[in-house]
């Protein structure tokens, strides 16, 4: 792979042109291809081991608690009662850990594409991410989300073979299925395999799916970034869903040090702060969420609440400039 040279890794992505990140190589673990992307592990000199996927970083174990933490713990404390709980992509397992801490959680669906990043946690990143594995109330399901959430839904146009379909009609004939509480998507970045997954399709498809209160959490890329993506999304979300909000989280080894998340939920409701909050062991095995840190999380700069906000509100029409067309009278009523 192009992205080691002279005992160093180096990121260089066009998703953000003009910089590069590095990290220098202890050595090298594991290198090949998958039937869907190129996969990297090495042991690097300060941030311990370090999965790369197409020449991307996923995760180091210093810093991967920063997302994990965060992505999970924002929709499952900010959902009274989460019960039934899908995870889309997610491989490497750290997604599964945070969500296996709540107990109250009865089944944790994980749709991961890739079969060969799953093995690659588990024998990489025992230590880390891939603990939770052996979860009973886990379900995994080797396919792209897009047709399992179809299959879920109900939807004709699923291939009879589709290695999902068993699996999303288990779920469909179960006697209190009501939907998912919580789906969290916890992506790579908007090409190759996850390109689909930040379409306004996917988001309705989520929809589908969800409980009556339902909360999706997705990985939402960076504001320094990735504001006009960020926007679009956002506002293409608003569309399917009353309640929709931006918050980010500080990880060292992502592009720019930050990454967001875009939170919807099927309900009026404010998702800046927890409904519930971790008790004094939960609280203890965290190293980054907390309830504070949650309603900080929401908190953004200037200039990208201004482009967010713009993002949330519904598009101005003629009428809407004129006053609403005459009539003004009614609007004191």
């Amino acid at each position: 792979m192009s992205s080691l040279k002279d005992g160093w890794f180096l990121e260089s992505e066009g998703l953000w042109p003009g910089q590069r990140f590095s990290l220098k190589v202890e050595e090298v673990l594991y290198e090949a291809s998958s039937a869907f992307q190129e996969i990297l592990v090495f042991e690097s000199t300060t941030y311990g081991r370090v999965l790369v996927l197409d020449g991307v970083i996923q995760l180091t174990e210093r810093d991967e608690h920063a997302y994990q933490e965060m992505i999970a713990h924002l929709p499952l404390f900010a959902h009274p009662n989460p019960r039934r709980v899908l995870i889309v992509g997610g491989g490497d397992g750290g997604v599964l850990r945070e969500v296996a801490r709540h107990e109250r959680v009865d089944e944790i669906d994980l749709c991961e594409i890739d079969a060969t990043v799953v093995q690659v946690a588990k024998k990489f990143f025992l230590r880390s991410t891939a603990s939770a594995y052996d979860d009973p109330r886990l379900d995994i399901i080797h396919d792209d989300a897009a047709t399992f959430l179809q299959a879920l839904a109900g939807k004709k146009d699923v291939a009879d073979d589709a290695p999902s379909l068993e699996a999303a009609n288990r779920r469909r004939s179960a006697r209190d299925w009501r939907g998912y509480d919580v789906i969290i998507v916890d992506s790579s970045d908007p090409i190759g395999p996850a390109e689909s997954l930040f379409q306004p399709q996917f988001y309705e498809a989520m929809r589908d799916v969800l409980a009556p209160s339902g909360i999706v959490c997705t990985q939402g890329e960076c504001q320094w970034l990735h504001l006009d993506l960020i926007s679009n999304v956002v506002r293409a979300c608003g569309d399917l869903y009353p309640t929709v909000d931006y918050a980010y989280t500080t990880v060292p080894t992502y592009p720019s040090g930050q990454i967001g998340f875009i939170l919807c939920s099927l309900a009026q409701t404010s998702l800046r702060h927890p409904k519930r909050v971790p008790d004094d062991e939960f609280q203890a095995k965290l190293k980054y969420y907390n309830p504070a840190l949650h309603e900080a999380s929401f908190v953004l700069p200037q200039f990208a609440k201004v482009a967010i906000d713009n993002a949330k509100r519904p598009p101005t029409t003629k009428s809407d400039d004129a006053g609403g067309g005459g009539g003004g009278g009614d609007n004191n009523s």
